[in-house]
């Protein structure tokens, strides 16, 4: 459930419609269970989850829905008055940490999709290459081509913005 959610929430970008997405991909997956052939259901789970994100997204764009404005992700943390706050590390090191995952999922959102795909399902939920061939329908060779591609536009992007953090541009 986990690896469904997160994958829907990479490829949507929009933490409702990845709701809605991995709720019609198991009602999907319920109604044809008798086509899982082999023992392995994660890939073919991510697989119809994946198909319903880009069904979802799809029909979005032939409404011309606009994108929603997701209120979770520009949400500020608030602490009720009088509340106390542990901190498992020393505040300045959880900010920094913070704040370098909010950048690289800042550019990993803008990848391209055919890249961001693969790079989530391997570096975030370690689906192995055979099980993202199978999720994404392609042939492994394309997902280490598009694993390697998508790995270096990201670092060429935060390597990019830490060259003009560090020239102040």
């Amino acid at each position: 459930m986990d690896a469904a959610y997160s994958l829907a929430s990479w490829l949507t970008r929009n933490e409702a419609r990845a709701e809605d997405a991995v709720q019609e991909a198991y009602l999907r997956a319920f109604r044809f269970f008798d086509a899982l052939r082999g023992d392995d259901a994660r890939p073919w789970l991510l697989g119809i989850v994946r198909n319903t994100c880009y069904t979802l997204l799809e029909r979005d764009r032939e409404s011309g829905a606009p994108d929603e404005f997701d209120e979770e992700s520009h949400r500020e943390e608030t602490v009720a008055p009088g509340a106390v706050v542990s901190f498992p590390v020393n505040p300045e090191t959880a900010a920094i940490e913070n704040a370098d995952r909010q950048l690289v999922q800042q550019y990993l959102r803008g990848l391209p999709p055919e890249y961001r795909e693969v790079v989530v399902l391997r570096e975030i939920n370690d689906c192995s290459y055979k099980e993202i061939a199978a999720i994404a329908e392609i042939p492994i060779g394309t997902v280490m081509s598009r694993l390697a591609r998508g790995r270096r536009l990201l670092q060429r992007a935060l390597s990019e913005h830490m060259e003009r953090k560090d020239t102040g541009t």
